[in-house]
């Protein structure tokens, strides 16, 4: 039997156990909502080429809330047998009669509802065994060990290949269902030079096993990367310009997605509190999400509470356009569901026409930072205080790597004036960006 197969037919038993929760919480409440997972999936890991881990897994769960009186009841369960889905619906029910009366609480609006979700052409799933896994995961290790002699050690190679389906449904009548995969390759390796040990990593991620990069990339890569990092030097304590590399460029809009969350907007505790309609980033950048791309790391046709996801302008010309609301943030605040329970779907910000080299040509001198560490940012107050290494740059030339620093600002300045982005678009993630350049932070050095 093939995977296409064997999964056709565990959708249909997902669907049938999402409809029997819901018939079964009918007679005892007023609404409700039943989703479920089901991952299966091979991890393997090998280092200096011999098997370290093989790992088959096949991990699912049911989730039911009902609703009665305005009191919410929610429980799960990983048995997914009739008698245990009975015994969990029940539970939510029960759970429904002593909890609270809450006037925002409720299903999904119906008419917001993905009742025709489409295809995003997210399911490709590999005929694997654990064999090829160790064969790629061993061939990305052996090409960045062989790549300098400098290269001394190695924290292994791992290859992950998966596919899951999800199954959505609620008393409003949606019941709708999907399939993704996600295969990803990665090493891990340490460099030596008179005393100084450093490491580094890289990896490849797809939908379908030949959208990865290949293991000599992957391993060439991680390589570079440990190599570049060899005998960094510390920084004096100044106020200097900061480039983001597109990777860690990436958590700088991670932070924004946390501040207009509808979640921290009702509860007052998010440094752009009250700037929905002003500027908050500058007049040249605009973020789209996408949830509808094809084959997206982060696409999908519906949030976890059925509504569907629809391609919208987060930010235009620098103004924010949207808060990020689930179903109960949005009825907190007056306003209807964008479709974010669950997070956000394919951002894409665009650059401006500089590719990597160019972005450091247009900072001159300063700090270019490709690692972070700490979680000093106050989601609050916007304060922000990361350890960090990288690069100095002086002339727009990589002069040598630099570690045991801190960099500071407060993010509402550092969105604010982003002097520019580079087109290095990280595709990895579900935000998708190029390097950033801020004209000035404070670097604590020694």
């Amino acid at each position: 039997m093939t995977i296409i197969t064997q999964v056709a037919e565990q959708r249909k038993v997902l669907e049938q156990a999402v409809s029997q929760a819901l018939e079964l919480a009918r007679a005892g409440s007023d609404a409700a909502e039943v989703a479920v997972t089901k991952t299966t999936g091979i991890s393997v890991s090998s280092r200096y080429g011999e098997v370290e881990n093989v790992e088959f897994n096949s991990d699912g769960a049911l989730g039911i809330t009902v609703y009665y009186q305005q009191r919410k009841g929610s429980a799960s369960s990983t048995d997914m047998s009739p008698d245990a889905i009975a015994r969990t619906v029940q539970a939510a029910l029960d759970i429904a009669r002593y909890t609270s009366v809450d006037p925002f609480a409720g299903p999904a609006d119906k008419e917001l509802l993905a009742f025709d979700a489409p295809d995003l052409d997210l399911f490709h799933p590999a005929e694997l065994d654990a064999d090829r896994g160790i064969e790629l995961a061993a061939a990305a290790e052996q090409a960045a060990l062989k790549a300098d002699k400098r290269i001394t050690n190695t924290e292994g190679g791992s290859f992950n290949s998966h596919y899951g389906i999800k199954v959505f449904g609620n008393s409003h009548g949606m019941l709708q269902s999907y399939c993704s995969s996600r295969h990803s390759m990665s090493v891990s390796v340490i460099a030596e030079h008179n005393g100084d040990m450093e490491r580094d990593y890289a990896y490849t991620i797809g939908r379908a096993l030949g959208d990865l990069q290949s293991p000599s990339w992957v391993g060439e890569e991680c390589a570079r990367r440990t190599l570049a990092r060899l005998s960094p030097r510390k920084l004096a304590t100044m106020q200097a310009p900061v480039m983001f590399a597109a990777e860690v460029a990436t958590g700088l809009f991670g932070h924004l997605v946390g501040a207009i969350s509808g979640g921290n907007v009702y509860r007052k505790s998010t440094f752009l509190l009250d700037s929905l309609g002003k500027q908050i980033l500058p007049e040249w950048l605009t973020i789209r999400e996408l949830p509808h791309l094809r084959k997206g790391l982060a696409s999908t046709p519906f949030d976890s509470e059925g509504v569907r996801t629809e391609q919208r302008e987060i930010v235009k010309d620098g103004v924010l356009q949207t808060w990020l609301l689930t179903t109960y943030a949005g009825r907190k605040l007056g306003m209807k569901s964008t479709g974010h329970a669950g997070g956000i779907h394919n951002w894409h910000i665009a650059g401006r026409g500089l590719d990597f080299d160019g972005m450091l040509k247009e900072m001159g001198t300063g700090l270019l930072v490709t690692s972070l560490m700490g979680q000093g940012v106050s989601a609050v107050t916007g304060d922000y205080s990361r350890g960090a290494s990288g690069f100095w740059v002086e002339n727009g030339e990589i002069q040598y790597p630099v570690s045991e620093i801190t960099i500071a600002g407060n993010l509402k300045d550092m969105l604010r004036n982003m002097v520019t982005m580079g087109d290095d678009i990280e595709t990895r993630s579900n935000i998708q960006c190029g390097s950033v350049l801020l004209p000035s932070m404070k670097i604590a050095g020694v």
